[in-house]
């Protein structure tokens, strides 16, 4: 059965509405799409999310809450019979209460991994709070949020057979939220049914349950059988052998109960399998329970970061293969011309401990390998002071982004507070436990890192101890803000950007300078250095929209996105089912890279202020995968599944192709170039993108900076292609007239594939090498190798 998911209209609370239908709710409603770890991951329809189909046979997974209210003076539960106009599971009786957390409500439902570490779970509370007044009539206050206690959850799934027949096309697929609440006595309460939702209330005994489990004229809900055979009523009398039911006190007043880590797995009983998509079993059998298959499976959440729990979008292997000069750059830059390490240089081995150099560097690798080719590259004046530089910024952050090792925020501000003065000062500090993987270790054994650093030259620790202690105070202002929903406005998205990359851009600037091989001046250029940070760290932010939002801490900002969200939540946008809801995230992704492009220019001014050459392609670098990565990004519905990431092949060319001045002018003008033709052809089809004027003027100004050097560059280019094409044909040509020593003609597909593939590598390997010898000889470049400014120093002194 096909279903339009139809999200809300409004980005304010969503009102109860009595007049409206069950199956108007069922397309109102916006559930909270989950990974089988329990992240939040987007948004659906609640009737999408129900419907069981070849395409989606078990649904979508989705958040879900089960309330179980007791009278503790009789310790009877309130149990409910859903109403008959019910689409799933009619006419069931049920616990107290069960239904969604929603996006886009006030107070907020959406709960975070730290939100179920510390059992508070207030979003999915504050559902109940909201349910037991719609459905039962439960005036709010009656049961109040602080009186619910969160036990754990479950992830099962079920068809709805029993109403719908064999081939039911709705059914539930949640990860369930258990809630006990207690109340003195069942006439304290308010009850007033809905009877859109409930047909029938009713206070039971352990003993009375039972008994109606016993009655095969009485239907009841899966989740619900589950539950009760599962926890709630025990085995015996022993405390061990005791269920949740059978000591309320137990149960509310300690946490023997409470298990925030395991999220239990269960396959429904074989007549709930099957519906619209014949759906078996899903789970891995782990072992039987009271009549129960039980599969379990640990809190992943502890993994830091979001990085791995949503997909990377990648070309295809052949669609690589067939971009061949990036195949070529990749082999050049991988065989031929590598990017050449300086750790070796003798003042380095000289100056520094080898063994704990030695850790810097494969630590270094483990926890950045995209920078660590890139920092090897510098001249050994200033390689160690960047290294050690990263590897003091990326222990800070690796403090930043453990949101399960501390106690208290208080604690974690405390140690980035005084980062500087222990981890920077103390020989023999240490941080246990904190981190994951990689960065773990590089807390852990950070007096190797330690012992580096004390051997710097003293101007280049001053910076290092300066920008550690300013990142580490912008970092702790943000510890205690709520960035589930992103920043809450472009200025603090711009601040939250400066104190995490503006910062490091004006720590290099300094380090730069002290070393001498940049002019003293370009240490002032406090502007322009921020403005390259911020393009790189705006960059990173667009790209990982869903890992950020899955993780919990999101910088999308709220000025920009709500503009745009139909449900007033930024995972309206994540894995959207809908046009609207595509067309919006693409409209809002297109504003972010506008705004990402305006700072261009100021990055291409400080580039222009670089004389050494290693220097200039130690910062150019990162700036050309930045506007890749834009290209790449803009109008492009993969940011809202995956991580979007340029070709390898390609990243190997933007860094065979970043030498000088004339190259970097040239991929910022291609880029920026093909962002124009893209929004002018999508302009014509009729997309209306409320960014674009905004972003033909970006881009405008970009290709204006760059047009001399980048022609300059096409025009060298242009020349060089026609002469390796002719060079190339030939060669193809001979390839295909070439004959076996008996005089038989090879097999003429091999021979043509062969001489094409000759044709292709001639034609990149030419144009590279000829490009090199042209561009020495009439595309001088301002830029000094690092040994000429050395030599100038030394003759100075």
């Amino acid at each position: 059965m096909a279903a339009e998911e139809q999200q809300p209209s409004t980005t304010t609370k969503q009102q109860w509405d009595s007049t409206m239908s069950q199956s108007q709710f069922m397309e109102r409603d916006t559930v909270l799409v989950l990974s089988d770890t329990d992240i939040v991951t987007g948004s659906s329809s609640k009737k999408t999310s129900h419907v069981f189909s070849p395409s989606q046979p078990r649904g979508i997974l989705h958040r879900a809450f089960s309330v179980f209210l007791f009278d503790s003076s009789t310790s009877e539960l309130l149990l409910q019979q859903r109403a008959s106009t019910k689409i799933t599971f009619p006419n069931v009786w049920t616990n107290t209460c069960c239904s969604h957390p929603l996006h886009g409500m006030e107070p907020g439902e959406v709960d975070g991994p730290e939100d179920v570490r510390d059992g508070t779970v207030m979003g999915v509370k504050n559902a109940a709070v909201r349910k037991l007044e719609q459905e039962l009539g439960i005036p709010v206050g009656e049961v109040k949020v602080e009186e619910f206690k969160f036990l754990t959850r479950l992830h099962y799934w079920a068809a709805d057979t029993v109403t719908h027949g064999g081939k039911s096309p709705w059914g539930e697929h949640e990860i369930d939220y258990v809630l006990f609440a207690t109340i003195p006595s069942k006439d304290k309460i308010t009850l007033k049914p809905h009877p859109d939702e409930v047909d029938d209330v009713k206070w039971v005994t352990q003993s009375q349950l039972l008994e109606m489990f016993d009655d095969e004229n009485l239907l009841f809900s899966p989740w619900f059988r589950l539950i009760t055979n599962r926890w709630m009523i025990g085995s015996g009398k022993k405390e061990e052998d005791q269920g949740w039911w059978d000591d309320l006190e137990r149960t509310m007043n300690t946490d023997d109960f409470c298990d925030y880590e395991t999220i239990h797995r269960f396959d429904p009983p074989s007549e709930h399998m099957g519906g619209g998509g014949d759906a078996g079993p899903m789970f891995d059998v782990a072992k039987e329970v009271n009549g129960t298959v039980v599969a379990t499976a640990g809190d992943s959440s502890k993994k830091q970061g979001a990085y791995g729990k949503v997909k990377t979008h990648k070309e295809s292997k052949v669609k690589q293969l067939l971009h061949v000069d990036e195949v070529w750059s990749a082999f050049t830059l991988l065989y031929l011309q590598p990017l050449k390490s300086n750790l070796e240089s003798d003042n380095i081995k000289q100056t520094f401990n080898a063994s704990d150099l030695a850790f810097c560097d494969d630590i270094l690798c483990k926890v950045s390998r995209s920078f660590a080719a890139v920092i090897r590259q510098l001249p050994s004046e200033m390689l160690v002071d960047v290294l050690i530089f990263y590897l003091v910024l990326r222990a800070l952050d690796t403090v930043e982004d453990d949101m399960t090792f501390f106690e208290s925020n208080e604690e974690k501000v405390k140690v980035l507070l005084s980062f500087h003065k222990t981890a920077l000062v103390d020989p023999k500090w240490t941080l246990m436990g904190c981190g994951e993987g990689d960065e773990r270790r590089l807390l852990e054994e950070f007096p190797k890192c330690h012992s580096v650093y004390a051997a710097l030259p003293e101007a280049s620790r001053r910076v290092i101890s300066d920008i550690t202690f300013r990142m580490a105070t912008g970092m702790a202002e943000f510890v205690d803000k709520d960035l589930g929903q992103g920043t809450v406005d472009v200025s603090q998205y711009n601040r939250y950007c400066h104190f995490v990359a503006g910062l490091v851009g004006e720590g290099l600037s300094r380090l730069f300078s002290v070393s001498g091989l940049e002019q003293p001046s370009l240490a002032g250029e406090l502007h322009l250095s921020d403005q390259m940070g911020l393009f790189l760290q705006k960059t990173n932010i667009i790209r990982d929209y869903l890992e950020d939002y899955v993780d919990g801490r999101a910088f999308w900002p709220q000025s920009v996105w709500k503009k745009y969200s139909g449900s007033g939540d930024l995972g309206y946008f994540a894995n959207p089912t809908t046009e609207e809801a595509r067309t919006a995230g693409l409209n809002c992704l297109n504003e972010l890279v506008t705004d990402a492009l305006e700072l261009v220019p100021d990055c291409l001014s400080y580039l222009s202020k670089l004389r050494c050459a290693e220097v200039f392609r130690f910062c150019a670098i990162p700036q050309v995968m930045a506007i890749a990565t834009l290209d790449k990004c803009y109008h492009n519905e993969d940011v809202f599944t995956g991580v979007v990431k340029i070709r390898k092949g390609m990243s190997c060319q933007l860094i065979n192709d970043t030498t000088d001045i004339f190259g970097v002018h040239g991929i910022f003008n291609r880029f920026a170039s093909g962002i124009v033709r893209r929004a002018e052809k999508l302009q014509k089809k009729g997309y209306s993108d409320p960014s674009y004027e905004r972003t033909l003027k970006a881009c405008e100004t970009i290709i204006e900076l760059t047009e001399t050097e980048a022609k300059k560059a096409a025009s060298h280019a242009s020349f060089v292609n026609s002469t390796v094409i002719v060079a190339s044909c030939a060669a193809a040509a001979s390839c295909l007239a070439y004959k076996s020593p008996n005089g038989v003609s090879d097999n003429k597909a091999i021979t043509t594939t062969t001489a094409t593939m000759a044709s292709f590598g001639l034609l990149s390997f030419f144009k590279m090498g000829f490009m090199r010898y042209l561009g020495k000889r009439s595309l001088v470049s301002p830029l000094i190798p690092a040994a000429k400014l050395s030599n100038k120093k030394t003759k100075a002194v």
